[in-house]
């Protein structure tokens, strides 16, 4: 076998994944399946507001499992909100946590099943293979096309003291199931949609040019940029259209098994120091942040660049390097300005006065290890500059 297709030895770690129209229908078997008998339900505000709570609610009380809720989640989840949730737990004795929402709540999620199980605070667990035991079963329930928590190996906390977000990488963190129906996705917003539709995009362009990729996670991650760039469009513009709700969830879902298991890259690394930092949306700052990653990645992996722009249908033919670079630039730009995410970081509160602070903090994070071209503070603040 070519050695590209299988460089040495890897691993590919994925969650049990149910995917389609109506699979909420599941989740009070999968939760009796799995021997439940009290359920924390972990969700936020906004998605308590909709039927999708309740429909959970009542498939998992017709089981004979209590269910208890736990709402406190914010966007960008709190180091307090999981150890709240973690108190809720030991109280109640839940023996299952169940994830109705996005990805804060499911981040949030994780770490409440981390310290369960393990004990202490969830900043103890900070950086990579720090649990060791597996917590209560996790059931996810995404309703968001994008984050992919309900997949992946990553748990994103902000440490409040710090102002910073923290990555708790572990195997153990994945998901028991992911039960991905793209019809409670169309309760979201179009710009939330919109957003969180480019953090997909974004975690496949990572993957696809991360210094861990391989050929499996390159399948998977060429497919999510097309299925993206097939799918979003017509999800901001048409909310109930479930051809293109399932489009994106299918990306999102690929999109997560390539960087859970090859991790990211300066985007991530950039955004997570703008949400610990200034509180920011995540998919936002992917948004505002990939164009400008790209250009700066794209002397030392332009090949692989251009293999995400036949994904996208670009023309490339007849274009030296830097101008198949400006194509690129320029369609990742139209993409999230046709969506609806447009501006800049100035626009949402970023100065230039920040930029040493939040270089400083995206430099120690640890999806920079896999960004392919290596990045100085300075060059990750000329980015921010970039991006201004």
């Amino acid at each position: 076998m070519p050695q590209d297709l299988v460089p040495g030895i890897r691993k590919f770690v994925i969650s049990e994944s149910v995917i389609g129209d109506g699979a909420i229908a599941i989740a009070g078997h999968s939760a009796r399946n799995l021997m439940a008998k009290r359920a924390l339900l972990v969700t936020d505000p906004g998605i308590l507001a909709t039927e999708h709570v309740g429909r959970v609610c009542e498939q998992l009380e017709l089981e004979g499992i209590a269910v208890t809720l736990f709402s406190g989640v914010s966007p960008n989840p709190r180091d307090h909100e999981v150890m709240a949730g973690v108190a809720l737990g030991h109280d109640v004795g839940c023996d299952i946590i169940i994830v109705v929402g996005g990805g804060s709540p499911i981040d949030c999620a994780k770490g409440i099943s981390i310290v369960l199980a393990n004990g202490g605070h969830i900043l103890d667990y900070e950086g990579v293979d720090k649990i060791s035991r597996a917590g209560p079963p996790l059931i996810c329930l995404p309703t968001t096309a994008g984050t992919s928590a309900d997949v992946s190996q990553f748990a994103i906390i902000t440490d409040t003291l710090r102002k910073v977000k923290v990555s708790i990488i572990s195997k153990l963190v994945v998901p028991d199931l992911a039960i991905i129906d793209p019809r409670i996705t169309v309760s979201m917003p179009p710009y939330l949609t919109a957003c969180t539709g480019v953090d997909v995009m974004t975690h496949a362009f990572e993957a696809l040019v991360s210094t861990a990729h391989w050929h499996l996670t390159d399948l998977l991650a060429i497919d999510a940029i097309r299925l993206v760039n097939s799918h979003l469009d017509t999800a901001v513009r048409q909310p109930e259209n479930i051809d293109a709700r399932t489009g994106m969830t299918l990306a999102s879902m690929e999109a997560g098994y390539a960087f859970s298991n090859v991790s990211l890259g300066a985007v991530h690394a950039m955004a997570h120091s703008l949400g610990g930092m200034l509180d920011l949306p995540h998919g936002e700052c992917n948004a505002l942040l990939l164009e400008h990653v790209v250009r700066y990645n794209y002397a030392t992996c332009g090949e692989r660049y251009d293999r995400a722009s036949a994904a996208l249908g670009i023309d490339l033919r007849g274009l030296d390097a830097s101008a198949r670079r400006d194509r690129l630039v320029s369609a990742l730009s139209a993409l999230r300005t046709s969506v609806g995410v447009r501006g800049s970081l100035a626009e949402r509160g970023v100065t230039p006065q920040h930029f040493r602070a939040l270089a400083e903090l995206a430099h120690r994070d640890p999806c920079i290890l896999t960004n392919p071209r290596k990045a100085s503070v300075a060059d990750l603040e000329a980015i921010y500059g970039d991006a201004l």
